[in-house]
Order: structure tokens, then sequence, then C-alpha cells
């Protein structure tokens, strides 16, 4: 891949990533093998259930999980929205609790829950990003039935601290859904030691291909939910349509590539990249305009959030900061993927507190295995090449 001026680096992979040549391998090999329809009873259906089947068992084997408690889906949207929503149809309306700086898909499915009797509480967090836990004991009394957090915030790189919230909800017998799409791509946690009962992620955040992700649930949840699409019994009658074994394959290969982590672990896992991420920062910092935000060390292995500013100390453009950077041939964001079209205020931003003036200067880098080491002074370069010519135009 070639910029304008040499290579073009990719550091948002957090909003999806390079394609895996052993996932492309893959897929290829199952799209001529296995292409039919599942749900068929002749033998190429046959082929494509039992390569289906293959694929799930093989992602069950990377995330320590029974096959029979993996669901397909399109996406982390797709999974996140039958997670609350499909349990929610199971119960009486009461409190939701999710994180105030949860995903946009969340959000949106809190709301369709708030329009249908729900009350939806926003769990406050500090200026890191992270939940505050003096809110733990009240936001799990009742009428809260069902709480979700965001495990690695994608727009500034937090983590949560699942492992507690999860066991004080077991502990009260409240389900637990977290949004783990982020975190999947770093390290693949071991399901039977997570004390949470509803998980999601999407595949082509991990080098697999977009269109299809998961939804991890516990049996006795997958015996109370209620599916959102009807018209077949595919995947446990949770989810009709015809499914795709070249999908699924691909993301049992994605994850096939991703080393397991301990839930404790995720910040220092993935195979050196959380170096790699530091050695940039340590680059960066030698220019003031550029201060971290999200938590300094409770973060995402591969993600950098920061926020920068003039040489008169002024909030620089986040969006207009991302287009000089793609003149110096450099892809990165200036906050989620999913909202950062808009030009308004990030709300995550705002859950945390910032100056509403430093609210759209944010910006995102996010790395990955394709990234060299003996590239990052190139990298470092051209991110200051851009500030520095914006600040030109500044004049």
């Amino acid at each position: 891949m070639t910029g304008p001026e040499g290579p073009y680096f990719y550091l948002d992979g957090c909003a999806t990533a390079p394609l895996r040549e052993s996932v492309m391998a893959c897929m290829g090999k199952v799209q001529q093998e296995s292409w039919g329809n599942p749900s068929s009873l002749h033998r190429i259906g046959c082929d494509a259930a039992e390569s289906l089947e293959r694929a799930r068992l093989s992602i069950g084997e990377s995330l320590g999980a029974d096959r029979s408690e993996i669901l397909f889906s399109s996406g982390a949207t797709e999974s996140a929205h039958l997670a609350l929503l499909g349990l929610a149809k199971t119960e009486s309306p009461g409190r939701l609790v999710i994180s105030a700086v949860e995903h946009p898909a969340v959000a949106a499915a809190a709301q369709q829950l708030a329009e249908s009797g729900w009350t939806v509480e926003r769990w406050p967090v500090d200026a890191d990003g992270q939940i505050e836990m003096q809110h733990l004991q009240r936001l799990l009394e009742p009428p809260t039935k069902i709480v979700s957090l965001i495990w690695g915030q994608s727009e500034v790189g937090t983590l949560q601290p699942i492992q507690a919230v999860g066991e004080a909800c077991r502990s009260k017998h409240i389900p637990f859904h977290t949004d783990a799409t982020q975190v999947l791509s770093q390290g693949c946690p071991n399901w039977n030691e997570l004390p949470v009962d509803l998980l999601t992620a999407s595949a082509h955040k991990c080098g697999g291909p977009r269109g299809i992700g998961l939804l991890l649930l516990r049996t006795e949840i997958a015996e109370r939910i209620q599916p959102l699409l009807a018209g077949g019994q595919q995947e446990n009658g949770l989810r009709a349509g015809t499914e795709c074994p070249v999908l699924a394959q691909g993301m049992a290969a994605a994850f096939r590539e991703i080393a397991p982590c301990q839930a404790n672990q995720v910040k220092t896992s993935g195979s050196g990249i959380a170096s790699l991420r530091d050695a940039l920062l340590a680059l960066l910092r030698q220019n003031a305009a550029i201060r971290v935000s999200g938590h300094p060390t409770d973060r995402l292995p591969h993600h950098l959030s920061v926020l920068v500013s003039d040489r008169h100390g002024q909030p620089m453009s986040g969006r207009a900061l991302v287009r000089a950077l793609d003149r110096e041939g450099i892809a990165a964001s200036s906050g989620s993927a999913c909202s950062s079209g808009r030009d308004s205020d990030s709300p995550v931003l705002a859950a945390m507190g910032v100056d509403p003036r430093w609210r759209r200067s944010g910006l995102r880098l996010s790395l990955g295995h394709w990234i060299d080491p003996a590239t990052l002074p190139e990298i470092n370069d051209r991110i200051q090449n851009a500030i520095g010519r914006m600040n030109h135009q500044r004049v």
C-alpha cells in the first residue's frame, strides 16, 4: 500500500483490521468445498453444515466455550441487540445499567428498551473513562435486571473492571453482558473463567472477514432469550437466516491467530503490540501539543488516543487532522468509526468530563501486526508534519 510519498501506514485497526493471509486462504478453500446452504439435506448442504459446525468448534476451542454456547450473527451490532433486546423480551420492564461510554450499538439498543418502558441508567465514569466503582452497590439494587459494559472502549481505549462487576452481578443473579469486540482482537480470554453471561464481538477487528460476529451466551440464558429475527430455526432457533460457512471459517481462522490471555492481562497481551504502542507514544510525546486521553495503563494494548492542540494551545479539529494525516499517508480516526462521520462533540469525551472546547479534537491511532517497528520514526515524522501543516494554515 502506497501513499503520496511512499508507503501508506494503516493506524485504524479499531475500525477494521486487514484480512489475515491465513484467513483469506482458509475462506478460499471453504468457498470451493462448502459453498452450499447448511440447512439443505443433500450432500452439498451437509458439507456446508459440517464446515459451519467445525468453525463453531474451533472458535469454542479458542475461547474455552462449548460449541452450543456460540451463536453466529452478522456482527457485534446485531449480537448486542440480540443480547439486550432478546433477553429483555422475557422480562417485565426494569432497569438496564450501561456505562456512560458505551459503543453506539449498545446505546441504540438501550434506547429501544427505554422506549418500551425500561429505565436506562448510565454508570458514571471518571476522567480516564473508567466506571466509578462507588456506584456498584446502588446500581445493582432493584429494579436493575440487566447490566451491560463495554470491556475495551473503542474511542479512548480504557478497559473496564468487568471481573469485579461480573462477580457482583453473579452474586445478585443479574445477567451481565459485555461488548468485547476490541478486546478479542488482542487476546482470547477463557469464557469459562469470565463472570459474564453474554459476550459479543465481530470478526473484522481480528483480521477476519466483515459480515460475521458472535454472541457467547450461557446455557441458562439461551433458554430464556427470544430471537429478534424470525423465519427459520437456524442458530438453535435464536437467529433466522442462512448461515455462511465461509465467513464462519474465516472468523475461526482469525481467532486461531490470536494468543490466549487471562481476563486481567488484556492490556499486556498481543505479542508485543503494547510495547510497539508505547514506543510510538514516546516519540509523539516529544511534541507538547499531544496529550493522552483515556486510562494511562488500563487500556487496550494496541490503542492510542490523544488530544492535539495548536501552537497557541487551542484544540485542533480531530476530523481536520485525520484528513491532514491521510494526505501524509497515514490512516487514523477521530473517534469511533461508527460515529466519526458526524462533526459533533464526542459523547465519550463528554462523559469523561473533558472541556467542551476539546471534545472534537480527539485522535485515535490503533496498531496491529502489520506495523513494522522500524517504521515508527517515519510514522511519527508524518504525524508531526500533519500537525505542523495545520499550524501553518492557522497563522
